[in-house]
């Protein structure tokens, strides 16, 4: 089997991706509350309320700490002249080749909570799927972009 992608996403990524589950467990507190009125309204059990607290607790606990971190540590990528290598998953790791005469385009995409930690996505589009590369300095991001351009340019050349 081929060695690891050698490159890793900005360690910054681990930081927004902390913060989406900051507010996907606001949510999930929300609902939790919503749960707690409804069972205090209709006189139902105690017990519903440590369950509620437990389920806000333990999803904090994943997709604030635990998730994001092996997320990062997981997301690795390679650009080779011929190919783009892609790893990544959380309790299953995937490996993806994308051959360059595959590629059809590059886009970089950034939302507020990217552009306010100078973080990008690259999406390289084929004819079949897109596979994105996640958190990446901006810098880095369009430099890679216009890399994987120029690389698909002259692997299109060869054909």
């Amino acid at each position: 089997m081929r060695a690891q992608p050698i490159n890793r996403i900005s360690k910054k990524g681990l930081t927004v991706w902390r913060l989406y589950g900051a507010i996907q467990t606001v949510i999930v507190l929300l609902l939790a509350v919503g749960a707690g009125v409804v069972t205090y309204i209709f006189e139902g059990p105690w017990w519903i309320y440590g369950i509620a607290a437990v389920i806000v607790i333990l999803y904090a606990y994943f997709f604030i700490v635990l998730f994001p971190k092996v997320r990062w540590m997981r997301w690795r990528y390679e650009v080779r002249e011929s190919e783009i290598e892609l790893q990544h998953g959380i309790f299953i790791v995937k490996r993806t080749l994308i051959p360059m005469v595959r590629v059809q385009h590059v886009d970089t995409s950034q939302g507020p909570i990217l552009r306010k930690y100078h973080l990008a996505e690259i999406s390289i589009s084929t004819a079949a799927t897109n596979h994105t590369i996640p958190a990446l300095m901006t810098a880095e991001a369009d430099e890679l972009r216009n890399r994987i351009s120029i690389l698909a340019r002259v692997a299109e050349d060869d054909v």
